[in-house]
């Protein structure tokens, strides 16, 4: 039996910590009704409610972003249609729901490779983010994409390096990073595509480019990366 939406909420403000605000802005944790509970906190609620799709759709259209992470929780992703992707990717009101959304629903779905193009040329900067870091999210968790896949990706990263905004240079480069971290023949191609980027006359395709180099390049993900090309 779906639990009540009304309950739900209930729990959510017995939860909130409003001297908690202050430091989430700090953050950028923004967004309206926004009640300040921990991530630990709603996955805590998330496993006592467990997948409850009806509930999921109706905690998303309160708007209030911690029931929106909470819906990315205890969605069933079975019954995530593309329909309710586009609607989801469209209302984000801030980078966490963003990620949330992206690591915990989206990129579990079949038509997460599909959402990559669309959301990555979209104008709305959370939705356009949404692009960007699933495919992060992809470099983690589709194990059976190839490493094509993801070198084609390559045109939309660079197509965006240019883009000053803070949520979307960021998942430009947890893109870069992801692709580059996934193995040793996609590491070499993701710092080829950085030196690309760093020809390009623009700040923010410089920052981009450079601090994805750097840490793709670093010995510790080096070592990382042989030690699994070897298993």
């Amino acid at each position: 039996m779906s639990t009540s939406l009304e309950n739900t909420l209930e729990r959510l403000h017995q939860l909130a910590n409003p001297d908690a605000l202050p430091a989430m802005r700090r953050f950028a944790l923004t967004g309206k009704n926004r009640l300040g509970i921990s991530i630990p906190k709603l996955r805590a609620l998330a496993k006592e409610i467990r997948i409850d799709h009806p509930l999921a759709l109706a905690l998303w259209e309160t708007a209030i972003p911690e029931a929106q992470i909470l819906a990315t929780l205890i969605a069933d992703r079975q019954q995530v249609t593309s329909e309710q992707m586009d609607q989801w990717a469209r209302s984000l009101s801030a980078w966490d729901i963003c990620d949330a959304a992206c690591n915990n629903l989206f990129v579990h779905t079949p038509f997460a490779w599909k959402k990559v193009a669309r959301w990555a040329q979209e104008e709305m900067e959370f939705t356009r983010r949404a692009g960007y870091v699933l495919i992060a999210c992809l470099a983690t968790h589709d194990k059976q994409a190839s490493d094509q896949q993801f070198i084609g990706t390559f045109t939309l990263i660079t197509s965006a390096a240019t883009d000053p905004r803070n949520f979307v240079k960021k998942a430009v480069n947890w893109a870069i990073r992801g692709i580059g971290k996934r193995n040793l023949a996609l590491n070499q191609a993701a710092i080829t595509l950085c030196e690309d980027i760093q020809a390009i006359d623009d700040a923010t395709a410089h920052w981009i480019a450079a601090n994805a180099k750097r840490e793709l390049s670093s010995e510790k993900v080096q070592q990382r990366l042989l030690k699994k090309s070897t298993k």
